[in-house]
């Protein structure tokens, strides 16, 4: 009771603290000069105070820090610009950029805005040449957002744009709730994923790991994962989303374990992947896992993935890590299961997939672990292409209880189907 008078006190008592940044000026002084202020202000900030962007562009470079804020609001009414200049940027004592925001160990924080607040991570810059970029810089490239080690956030109103590498990345987290904020990554205006689009690569949008979330009433249009689940998670929930991109992705997961993941209420408009449960080649296990509820339209490769990680993460574009992002297409290309990974009790319910322009989708376990208790529930996939290759229209291998039930179609051929 005392700690939470005490805390009552100081909001109470909180200021409201007005960013006293210099607007509409992207001078590389101005920039550095907007960066430090913000670093000096959070570091100035105690419980209760309400900390103001106003409703301006500032032009701001990157390696912006705040760790312990307690009780805080962030309000963010204006718009965000980090700079392009990444021959400037800071960076760590290895060489390592900083991100652009990070916000360490802070608990009962709210970012929020009075209309939309705006992040701009200028990711063009960073994403480089297409089909060169990511092998002239790999990942060393900034996110927009990072929260790690936190408790209690609330994140909302605010639109993350153009993130030179993962946009949203909340780890350690114990409470966190996501809503009304939208995140968007691409090359062009193209209503899909074609290839110049995707070398906006590992432009991720909500990652995160931790325990007691909650994202609903958000969208995201990138190119890698959409919404993801990562390594050491349990009890999240997402729902009333939009996604388009590589996913609504449990992954990839190496060596952990994550339980009790809920996907709902989902619509998918010209995704590349839909629901993608993965795993690196280490493994893990994956259990208690619900997708329901989720349409998809027009997806462009694989609305169903529950398997490895296909992924390049190396400067051979087509190497195994393990399953390759070249497989089925290049014949000399690779696909290999995470042997000790285990999928558990994962059930897919009212799934439906309509005009795929590819296969429905790839079902991938180990001999070592075969997966147990997948479920497909209404899962229908309507106006297929045609597909001689593969009559039964999955490629289903390393599954030991499958069931196909309320009338889904095509039923996997490793599965049983039950009436």
């Amino acid at each position: 009771m005392g700690a939470l008078l005490f805390a009552l006190f100081y909001l109470c008592l909180g200021r409201t603290v007005i960013y006293q940044g210099h607007p509409n000026d992207p001078s590389s002084a101005t920039t550095w000069y907007n960066g430090a202020l913000f670093n000096t202000t959070f570091a100035s900030l105690m419980p209760g105070d309400r900390f103001i962007i106003p409703n301006s562009t500032f032009y701001v470079m990157g390696g912006i820090k705040a760790a312990e804020l307690r009780d805080i609001i962030i309000q963010i009414d204006g718009t965000i610009i980090f700079s392009e200049d990444m021959d400037s940027w800071p960076t760590d004592a290895q060489g390592n950029v900083f991100e652009c925001f990070f916000f360490d160990r802070i608990v009962n924080v709210t970012f929020t805005s009075s209309g939309r607040g705006l992040l701009d991570g200028s990711g063009a810059v960073w994403w480089g040449i297409p089909g060169l970029g990511y092998i002239e810089r790999g990942e060393n490239r900034p996110r927009l957002l990072t929260i790690a080690h936190s408790k209690n956030i609330l994140v909302e109103y605010l639109y993350l744009i153009n993130s030179p590498y993962w946009t949203f990345w909340c780890y350690g987290v114990d409470g966190l709730e996501v809503r009304f904020s939208h995140i968007h990554a691409a090359r062009d205006n193209y209503d899909g994923h074609d290839l110049l689009d995707l070398t906006a690569f590992n432009t991720d949008g909500f990652d995160v790991t931790g325990r007691n979330v909650w994202i609903h009433d958000c969208s995201v249009w990138n190119q890698d994962d959409c919404f993801c689940v990562k390594d050491g998670s349990e009890n999240m929930l997402f729902e009333r989303i939009t996604a388009s991109g590589l996913g609504l992705t449990i992954g990839s997961i190496g060596g952990s374990t994550v339980r009790n993941i809920t996907f709902r209420n989902v619509y998918m408009p010209n995704t590349y992947k839909g629901i993608y449960v993965k795993f690196r080649a280490q493994g893990g296990e994956i259990s208690d896992v619900l997708y329901e509820n989720i349409v998809m339209d027009y997806p462009e490769q694989w609305p169903i993935w529950i398997g490895p990680a296909q992924q390049a993460d190396s400067s051979n574009l087509c190497a195994a890590h393990p399953c390759s992002i070249c497989w089925p297409t290049l014949p000399f290309a690779e696909c290999n299961p995470a042997e000790n990974g285990q999928f558990i009790n994962i059930t897919l319910r009212n799934v439906t997939i309509n005009h795929p322009r590819g296969g429905a989708g790839v079902i991938l376990g180990s001999d070592k672990y075969p997966m147990q208790n997948i479920i497909f529930d209404g899962v229908i996939v309507n106006h297929p292409p045609s597909w001689p290759w593969s009559p039964n229209y999955y490629t289903c291998k390393g599954v030991g209880t499958g069931i196909s039930t309320g009338g889904s179609w095509p039923v996997p051929d490793c599965f049983h189907k039950e009436e």
